[in-house]
């Protein structure tokens, strides 16, 4: 099993989305997604959280909060235990291009992103992006509750058969 984590970063009423569209061989290619990833060895969820969002966004991270737990089942997928959370301060800088689509600045340098493409998306448009099914769940409970959650989905392929 692997244990990752994932943030949804919120300035303005706006998340900062992550279109995964850079790797070939990603499980999530084509999906949107909030920054995260796998934990390495040793690492706490707050230090893997903060490491990826650095590395992915070139943002440090400052007003952050675990919101919940998710665990995937999956038939083809490992099982996936995965800490939710959302952030509203950090510091650094996304300069954002002719596109539309973000470029983190790092040390005064601009660096793409290479998951994929960065984007701040009204909160309220995010549910119209590809998304996994799952996330819709999350992320509505994210919405709706201001308090710690679990949740577990089960998936068969991509498609989700249950959640609970």
């Amino acid at each position: 099993m692997k244990n990752t984590t994932l943030c949804y970063i919120e300035k303005d009423n706006q998340y900062l989305m992550l279109h995964r569209i850079k790797k070939e061989n990603d499980q999530s290619h084509g999906k949107w997604l909030g920054i995260g990833g796998k934990f390495e060895d040793k690492e706490s969820p707050d230090e893997c959280l903060l490491r990826e969002v650095y590395e992915e966004t070139g943002l440090k991270l400052t007003s952050y909060r675990l919101r919940g737990i998710v665990t995937f089942i999956s038939d083809i997928y490992e099982t996936e235990y995965m800490f939710l959370y959302t952030a509203d301060g950090y510091e650094g800088e996304l300069r954002t291009e002719d596109s539309g689509s973000l470029t983190p600045v790092i040390n005064g340098v601009p660096r793409p992103c290479d998951e994929g493409i960065l984007k701040w998306i009204d909160i309220d448009r995010v549910p119209e992006l590809e998304l996994w099914e799952g996330d819709r769940i999350f992320l509505k409970m994210l919405s709706e509750r201001d308090v710690f959650f679990t949740l577990k989905l089960v998936y068969e392929g991509d498609k989700l058969i249950s959640h609970s």
